[in-house]
């Protein structure tokens, strides 16, 4: 079963008797996935060129992860001490929802974490005082469409599931757990 009709058959009737919701809108849902690269400590000191190759990588990369284009994050100071200047392009981010998002989540649940090395589970204490839940990738070879020999660049992604329509962090915590999150005890 494709993790949107469990959600919508299961989870969401599941949440509303652990929870006594009255009304089947008060059950909280994913509303985004944003999927985010810093690469600032690589183009630093770099060439024109070799930034542009080093962005052209990593849009592709992230394309491929995704399924979506980046957009690109410019830097909004100037920071001497990394080296930055105001403008210069030092991360990308795709944001992903409706059947992306959950194509996507089912891909990382079902794929991407348990090929992860040492994997020993989520951390229930990754969540944000919003609610949010956030973890960070640092093996890009767990994605199946990426091969080993063609990245050139090591780097990390860090993955952000927003959660709206909760009033309590254990709320959101249970929703992840039943779309299949695999939350250490």
């Amino acid at each position: 079963m494709r993790l949107k009709e469990k959600f919508e058959k299961e989870i969401v009737f599941e949440m509303q008797k652990k929870f006594n919701y009255k009304n089947l809108m008060q059950v909280p849902k994913i509303e985004k996935v944003v999927v985010n690269v810093g690469f600032g400590r690589l183009v630093v000191e770099k060439t024109k060129e070799e930034q542009e190759k080093i962005k052209n990588e990593i849009s592709r990369i992230l394309a491929q992860i995704t399924g979506q284009k980046p957009a690109f994050c410019p830097a909004k100071k100037a920071i001497s001490a990394f080296k930055t200047k105001k403008g210069m392009i030092i991360g990308a981010k795709v944001t992903l929802r409706k059947k992306r998002m959950f194509d996507f989540l089912e891909k990382l649940i079902n794929i991407v974490l348990p090929r992860l090395r040492d994997f020993k589970g989520l951390d229930p204490k990754s969540f944000d005082q919003q609610g949010n839940f956030s973890l960070g990738i640092n093996e890009l070879i767990a994605f199946p469409e990426i091969l080993p020999e063609e990245v050139k660049t090591n780097f990390g992604l860090q993955i952000t599931i927003t959660i709206k329509g909760h009033k309590t962090k254990e709320e959101a915590v249970e929703l992840l757990r039943l779309l299949g999150f695999p939350f250490k005890k």
